[in-house]
């Protein structure tokens, strides 16, 4: 599946169950590790879970499984895809890691052409 693909389910997921600070980062040019993460907080540790367990949900129906999972009990969700990788934290969570500021080189991807407007359930 394509990274855009990819981007697009993640990220609407995430903005449909009401994540906090959507930003999706562009930093293959800054690591071997991945070419995009996309971060999102939660309201709290149940609400990272639901977020987590969303977009695992809706990626999963689209054909995708992800490699690895990581923090199903913590304040931080990992959801690695490979190319894309999730970051679901609770507010604290977000704040002590500081991805944004760790990874404030990368390129913000606009968020405006990925999501679509809000729908109910």
């Amino acid at each position: 599946m394509e990274n855009a693909k990819i981007i697009d389910i993640a990220a609407n997921s995430l903005n449909v169950k009401k994540a906090r600070d959507l930003k999706v980062l562009r930093v293959e040019d800054l690591t071997v590790l991945t070419e995009y993460f996309i971060i999102a907080t939660a309201t709290s540790s149940t609400h990272v879970r639901s977020l987590a367990d969303e977009v695992e949900e809706k990626l999963r129906s689209a054909g995708l499984s992800p490699h690895h999972i990581e923090g199903k009990t913590t304040g931080w969700i990992i959801l690695d895809y490979s190319s894309v990788i999730v970051h679901i934290f609770t507010p604290d969570s977000r704040e002590f890691y500081n991805l944004d500021k760790i990874w404030s080189d990368a390129e913000e991807v606009g968020l405006d052409t990925i999501l679509k407007e809000e729908q109910g359930d």
